[in-house]
């Protein structure tokens, strides 16, 4: 039993519109012993996790997964692998629930095991995991290559810690909910606490409580805490006398000034490190200040403000939460040592180190043997029952202390003066450290001083306090970041489909530019973004998005999303404003697990499932058609046939629709919408559709039209978009890109690549006028199945009346010369005569060459390109150097 092949989905996906992981599973023999044939298998895994007793499985009660491992022959062990793998996540921490597990498309034995994650590399370390653990319960009968002693307990530590590193910290965990729960989409920015909130233009970055807004002379002016104090004295807020000491000697003589006891911290210092408080003689001050300078350039010393120590948090000018701090400590019980009531203390599984959990565990370090020796103790004193001793001199969350919400006691003046003492400061997030007898009396009657003004304050002694009520304080930070009446989301156009996603996705693009917008555009060509390419290559998958919706300056994003894409990673997104499903052809199929047009129909589907506003879909294909009561967004239909049943049904209900209607000009774009009909445009006015004779560019331009219509640009953009839209080669490379300059015929460069589009482009080369010969110089993908490429060269034959065969320089596992081979048989197979097929084959430089030399004047020569740049530039270096012989033949001679 081995895992053959792991892929991770971090965004809407085939098995679920939320991140999973899919293992590929190879039982081997396995396959014949399902659990009712392995011997106490079931019993000693639920002895090993006890939990998995909760599961509901297919019998939707707790308890029903065991029920599946016993009764009859069980079930089989990648089912196992997927319940196993996802309790492990839940045991570390990260509570995860969905999975499934199919063998469909695949040989026996194997299965795809899928299940949700929530951190990526646990949820693989988890996957590695479970398939250990069933090795281990596995009979050695059964497994040739049986490991050591398996420890649960300490496989399940390791992912805990796994879990620990690489989740967020309690902040930032507190801003993604917030985030969430006001649909506002996130994207994680590094391994740590960067996040982007937003997409394109709306974004905001933060990074825990530190927003792209935070001001750095602001951040500055906190982490000087002489200059902090300084300028919160001088608005008559109350805070300790205080001076600066660049060493031992003069913090002593500062002390001594200032007057016993003291209080000596780093001069920008943080989560109260070498913090030294109550000092009431001079060697003590000597000792702090040489730690405080080991991490600072100078000491602050300062009066020791008595009271409790508490955290004030204010948000936008408004305080939002208060928390008590009570420092590390331990509770005597008569009978333990300081040692063994640390252990005790950390025990709490609410503890671990850094901020991944809501506590910290208490460390016995110098800090902690210095006030040890301060009351003449040591680890090995015994405390007396009920005797609390401190080991911290902060209440510092991060060495291990403990809160106390106090956010409905604070008092009205010490309110105010915690949001005085933030916006002197100049912060937008700011956390007040306060030390005061009672936080509920006011500072002018009961005393107090402001001895910190924090920048990035934690939020975990508020979201999850020891004693207390949690308050939500990173709603407010994203309520500042996005006002009420602010969107965070930008436009997004998700474009499928077989055929036309790039001239789609074009189109849209460039209408959307004329209505004012930046738009970021992922295409098979490359990623625009304001009408310039910024990334070249095929970016048509969920990076393309990622790159997308991460530049501030784009305000709507046209995304062609291929087949390719989403069977490898997903989508790049949750949701989209505008999903279109072109059509579904036979392209692709036998690649990727998809075999039949239904498979590759569920595929293109995904984009439809996530369009939240709106699904555009050609009504004349069925399978397209039937992707609408899929969508939560409001189905448009688009057709080139009036009379379609389906429309007509969707015209009475008064919905929007882009239909070609016949007219006396020629074929009209009509957009119907509620009781209106709104002409466009006459198919022969857009330059992309040849004068109308390219219908599937006609239809590109429906789905163009409806799609921006939907995205709210209106009609006279629209209509003036689509007229200024022309198949240039800068502009849509490969997609009927004609080119004459210099020479006595035409060329004309496309894309098509499969036999929906090859026939779609002979309908167009049919009704466009030559006046000599159609010569197509022809090729095919290898990687497609023989069925496609026969099924490719048949559709070429009714087009041309010479064919020149040649071959992508990828041969993609094909021989040389069994590409041509198959589509000479497709030709032929269709009628095509065998003399007007040029001899043998040729590569791609070859083939464009050939088809350009025996062109004669008035040919229109036709070349479906793969290497696109170098076509073009073989095209428009080329000039004929003598007539070839072929010329001498009729200029009318057809097929």
């Amino acid at each position: 039993m081995q895992i053959l092949e792991t892929r991770t989905y971090r965004g809407a996906n085939l098995y679920a519109l939320w991140p999973v992981i899919r293992l590929r599973l190879d039982l081997g023999e396995l396959e014949e012993f399902p659990t009712g044939r392995l011997p106490r298998l079931a019993e000693r895994l639920v002895e090993l996790i006890p939990t998995l007793a909760e599961h509901t499985c297919s019998y939707d009660a707790p308890g029903g997964f065991v029920r599946r491992l016993s009764e009859g022959e069980g079930t089989w062990l990648g089912h196992v692998l997927e319940h196993v793998a996802l309790e492990l996540q839940c045991l570390a921490g990260t509570p995860v629930t969905f999975g499934k597990t199919r063998s469909k498309g695949l040989p026996r034995g194997q299965y795809h095991v899928v299940y949700s994650y929530r951190r990526e590399e646990l949820g693989h370390a988890a996957a590695e995991v479970a398939l250990r653990l069933l090795r281990h319960l596995l009979p050695p009968e059964r497994e040739a290559h049986l490991p050591g002693p398996f420890d649960l307990a300490h496989e399940l530590a390791g992912l805990c810690r796994l879990a620990e590193e690489n989740a967020f910290g309690p902040t930032t965990a507190a801003l993604v909910r917030a985030a969430e729960e006001r649909d506002i989409p996130w994207l994680r920015l590094n391994d740590g606490a960067m996040l982007q909130l937003g997409h394109g233009r709306h974004q905001q970055r933060i990074e825990a409580s530190v927003t792209g807004r935070t001001s750095y002379m602001a951040v500055e002016i906190a982490a000087d805490k002489h200059l902090t104090n300084e300028i919160l004295g001088g608005l008559g807020l109350p805070v300790p006398r205080q001076e600066l000491a660049a060493s031992p000697e003069e913090a002593v003589a500062a002390a001594e000034r200032i007057g016993y006891p003291v209080v000596v911290k780093p001069f920008d210092g943080h989560h109260g490190h070498a913090v030294a408080i109550g000092l009431s003689y001079a060697e003590a001050v000597r000792a702090a200040c040489a730690r405080a300078l080991e991490r600072s350039r100078a000491a602050v010393v300062e009066s020791c403000a008595k009271g409790r120590d508490y955290r004030i948090l204010v948000v936008d000018g408004r305080v939002v939460a208060a928390a008590e701090r009570v420092p590390g400590h331990v509770v005597g019980d008569g009978r333990s040592t300081v040692t063994e009531l640390v252990e005790q203390v950390n025990a709490d599984p609410r503890r671990g180190w850094g901020h991944a959990k809501v506590l910290t565990r208490i460390e016995l370090d110098e800090q902690a043997e210095r006030l040890l020796a301060q009351a003449r103790l040591t680890r090995e004193s015994v405390l007396p029952a009920g005797h609390v001793f401190p080991l911290r001199s902060t209440g510092n969350l991060s060495t291990g202390g403990t809160a106390i919400d106090r956010s409905d006691e604070i008092h009205p003046d010490n309110r105010e003066m915690a949001v005085r003492a933030v916006q002197a400061v100049g912060l937008d997030v700011g956390g007040v450290d306060f030390l005061s007898p009672d936080v509920a009396r006011s500072w002018r009657e009961a005393g107090g001083a402001i001895v910190e003004v924090n920048a990035g304050p934690g939020f975990r002694m508020h979201v999850a306090p020891s004693e207390g009520t949690p308050r939500d304080v990173a709603g407010p930070v994203i309520d500042m970041l996005f006002p009420r009446g602010r969107t965070a989301r930008i436009p997004i156009a998700a474009i499928t489909g077989t055929n036309g996603k790039t001239t789609t996705t074009r189109m849209v693009g460039h209408v959307l530019q004329l209505a004012g917008y930046t738009v970021g555009m992922a295409t098979t060509d490359g990623v625009h973004v304001g009408g310039r390419l910024t990334v070249p290559g095929d970016w048509t998958g969920p990076q393309a998005a990622r790159l997308v919706l991460s530049d501030p300056q784009v305000d709507a994003a046209v995304l062609e999303t291929a087949r390719g894409g989403i069977l490898r990673a997903g989508l790049g997104f949750r949701k989209c404003s505008v999903g279109a499903v072109l059509n579904v052809a036979a392209d692709h199929l036998g690649l990727g697990g998809v075999d039949t047009l239904d498979e590759l129909a569920l595929v293109k589907r995904l984009v439809v499932e996530v369009a939240r506003d709106w699904c555009v879909l050609n009504a004349d294909d069925e399978r397209v058609a039937a992707m609408a009561e899929h969508s939560p967004g409001e189905p448009v239909l688009i057709s080139v046939e009036p009379h379609n049943p389906r429309l007509r049904d969707h015209l009475r209900l008064r919905r929007k629709a882009v239909v070609l209607e016949p007219a006396r000009q020629g074929p009209e774009i009509v957009l119907y919408e509620g009781d209106q009909r709104v002409p466009l445009l006459a198919a022969r006015e857009v330059p992309a559709t040849l004068d109308g004779c390219a219908l599937f560019n006609v239809q590109n331009a429906m789905f163009a039209a409806a799609i921006a219509h939907c995205l709210g640009v209106g009609v006279e953009t629209v209509r003036q978009g689509l007229r200024t839209f022309a198949c240039e080669f800068e502009r849509t490379p490969g997609r009927l890109n004609l080119y004459d300059e210099g020479l006595p015929f035409q060329v004309l460069l496309d894309y098509a690549h499969n036999a929906p589009a090859v026939e779609a482009l002979a309908g167009a080369l049919r009704a466009l006028p030559v006046e000599g010969r159609r010569i197509g110089v022809l090729a095919a993908p290898g990687d497609r199945r023989d069925e496609d490429i026969r099924a490719t060269g048949a559709a070429a034959a009714p087009a041309f009346d010479r064919v020149v065969l040649r071959e992508d320089d990828d041969l993609r596992d094909r021989a040389p010369g069994e590409t041509a081979d198959l589509l000479r048989a497709g030709l032929l197979a269709a009628g095509f005569p065998e003399d007007r097929i040029e001899p043998g084959f040729f590569s791609e430089e070859e083939g464009t060459r050939r088809g350009l030399e025996i062109a004669a004047p008035g040919d229109l020569v036709v070349v479906l390109g793969d290497e696109l740049d170098r076509c073009w530039e073989q095209i428009r270096a080329f000039r004929p150097v003598r007539p070839a012989a072929e010329a001498l033949e009729p200029a009318a001679v057809r097929a």
